[in-house]
């Protein structure tokens, strides 16, 4: 006898098979009788993906196991311990689900902490708050050269993004800042400068922009493991939404994935936390320590939560997150100024050196690059210069003679 493992909307649960030597068609009859899914409902993979799809569309590309029922599981791999995610139209009673206990006088007195947690459901969130995000092509980038040039993908790396959110929930992000941070393989610490995030702020605010989203980086390291977000990315992710105020608000991740000729390609992914997921972070239902040997794919609760028909403390952390589509453009500014708080400094000729570069385009466009802003914004008055020279920047107008005098004259004397 061999047990698989069952991964779906529900949660995982463990099918048991006394021929390991069964066909996939087999293997459906059984999910069938022990799960009690219609076979025509059914849809298996071997592909954690499945568990996104949206539309029974999206779900005709999964079909690795589907496309040959008479095949043996063994030919894919399948054993003991294997792992295959299950989809599904419609409900069903979770087999195996929780004893209902009677409350009041003729037994238990149920307190309201239970109360709360038996309403508190955790459900896939199937739309996203936004519509979609595009990334400016050199802001993406510059980010993705870098994590992969300079640090190889050896250790985590991370960013806010800024740009506009439309009134169709369209968020187009035309830089990213990012702050001061320590990365390893596993983590990634904020380091976070609170005047130098107000004067990013005001930079962002003159050129009418604003937070929109939290880029990072997954290690190859990580690319091992079986997992979209692990537990801990998943408490930053949520803490920073919630931080946020926004509900357009987009969690990106740059990762490294094999492409068919066994190279390696820069995959960029895009989530929104789920509402349920960002409430429960806020309310701290969350357990925080992610350490030791807890199973990163799953997020742990203080409390019971509702998944599907089963109270659980552990959730896996795919239901928290809703893909995002990614759209890409040619936004206002350029990237082409050395980027902050990275492992080299920028070096002092560094001004003198880019507007150099630019002799032949009209002063404004020589400044239009939101990292070459933020070394100037050190020298000039945040409530006044900033935001005079940031609207030139947005509107493409003159700078004043007085400003471009300031700014010649620094690089001058660098």
């Amino acid at each position: 006898m061999i047990m698989i493992r069952i991964r779906s909307r529900d949660g995982l649960e463990r099918i048991s098979i006394e021929n390991p030597n069964i066909t996939v068609s087999q293997l459906k009859t059984l999910i069938e009788s022990q799960f009690h899914v219609p076979i025509s409902q059914q849809t298996i993979s071997l592909n954690k993906d499945l568990l996104l799809a949206k539309s029974p569309q999206e779900k005709l590309q999964f079909n690795d196991l589907s496309s040959n029922p008479q095949t043996l599981i063994s030919s894919f791999g399948i054993s003991h311990g294997s792992q295959i995610y299950l989809s599904y139209e419609g409900e069903r009673s979770v087999v195996g689900g929780p004893k209902v206990s009677p409350a009041g006088s003729f037994g238990r007195k149920m307190t309201m902490d239970d109360l709360i947690a038996k309403q508190m459901r955790v459900s896939r969130q199937e739309k996203p708050n936004c519509e979609s995000v595009s990334f400016d092509r050199d802001a993406a980038n510059c980010f993705q050269h870098y994590v992969n040039e300079t640090l190889a993908f050896a250790v985590k790396r991370g960013g806010f993004m800024y740009g506009t959110v439309s009134e169709d929930g369209e968020v187009m992000v035309n830089f990213i800042y990012e702050m001061p941070q320590q990365g390893t393989e596993e983590n990634l610490v904020l380091m976070r400068d609170t005047e130098e995030e107000k004067i990013v702020e005001a930079i962002a605010l003159g050129l009418g922009m604003r937070r929109v989203g939290f880029i990072f980086t997954q290690t190859i390291g990580q690319n091992k493991k079986d997992y979209t977000l692990s537990n801990s990315e998943v408490l930053q992710a949520a803490e920073l939404h919630g931080e946020s105020g926004l509900k357009e608000w987009v969690t990106a991740l740059v990762k490294l994935e094999v492409n068919e000729e066994g190279g390696a390609d820069v995959h960029f992914e895009a989530f929104q936390m789920s509402d349920i997921c960002v409430k429960l972070f806020k309310e701290g239902w969350f357990e925080t320590d992610c350490g030791g040997d807890y199973d990163p794919k799953i997020s742990r609760m203080k409390k019971e939560v509702v998944v599907g028909v089963k109270d659980v403390k552990e959730v896996d952390n795919d239901f928290f997150l809703v893909v995002v589509k990614i759209l890409d453009h040619q936004g206002p500014l350029s990237t082409s100024f050395p980027v902050e708080n990275r492992i080299t400094s920028i070096p002092p000729r560094a001004l003198k050196t880019h507007l150099d570069k630019a002799k032949s385009l009209p002063f404004v466009r020589r400044i239009s690059d939101f990292h070459l802003l933020l070394l100037l914004s050190r020298f000039f008055d945040v409530n006044s210069d900033v935001p005079a020279l940031c609207q030139c920047v947005q509107l493409q107008s003159t700078i004043s003679e007085g400003y471009q005098l300031l700014i010649e004259s620094m690089a001058s004397a660098t």
